[in-house]
């Protein structure tokens, strides 16, 4: 990313960023992002990965360096390599279990780095807009409960569409697992894996 040039200047590749918020390697979330990216590959969309429990980061401390910087330079951690994924990526998909009735520290933690997205105006309430809006961006959101009631997955998508619609993305599918909790079960679950690609098929084809 050419650091010279606004955010808001960039036009995003018809490219895929996938997150994976959960901390258990191989588990139920890595299967279903790699199945959603697994459809956006196959109709030509180029993908990338991260899991989040592989990055040394913490959440927002507030610091609002962002507001005059334009990007977290509060934190000098490995969001640093992220931010250049997502800014260049059209799609993202985000992947998260069910913790508490919400997504994982992890999913929270990375959607408030998010923060330095935004651009604040100086009155009060503060108006706000995004750097990253009206650039076409398209997300796939994926939760996984434990439970089989839609009520014991509790805020887990919405805690991950609301942020990133008011960034600017078009939630184009989500796909609610439920169910499952031993590792890599969902392998078992032929219908959801299709889901998922499915999903990714349809995040691709918005992009042609």
């Amino acid at each position: 990313m050419d650091s010279e040039k606004q955010i808001s200047d960039y036009t995003p590749k018809p490219r895929v960023l996938g997150i994976c918020g959960s901390p258990r390697k191989n588990g139920n979330s890595d299967i279903l992002l790699d199945h959603v990216l697994k459809g956006t590959m196959e109709h030509g969309i180029a993908t990338d990965k991260v899991a989040l429990r592989n990055l040394q980061f913490k959440g927002c401390i507030g610091c609002e360096c962002c507001r005059k910087d334009k990007i977290c330079t509060g934190l000098p951690d490995d969001m640093s390599e992220v931010y250049p994924k997502i800014i260049e990526s059209q799609g993202l998909v985000l992947v998260s279990p069910t913790h508490n009735y919400n997504i994982t520290s992890w999913m929270k933690a990375f959607i408030d780095r998010l923060y330095c997205f935004y651009n604040f105006e100086d009155n009060r309430p503060r108006g706000w807009s995004s750097q990253i809006e009206n650039q076409g961006r398209k997300a796939v959101l994926v939760a996984v409960c434990e439970q089989v009631d839609r009520h014991d997955m509790g805020f887990t998508l919405e805690a991950m569409r609301l942020p990133i619609e008011a960034l600017g993305y078009e939630v184009i599918e989500e796909l609610p697992v439920f169910g499952i909790f031993d590792k890599a079960k969902v392998k078992e679950q032929n219908d959801v894996l299709a889901s998922a690609i499915s999903h990714g098929v349809k995040l691709a084809k918005s992009f042609l």
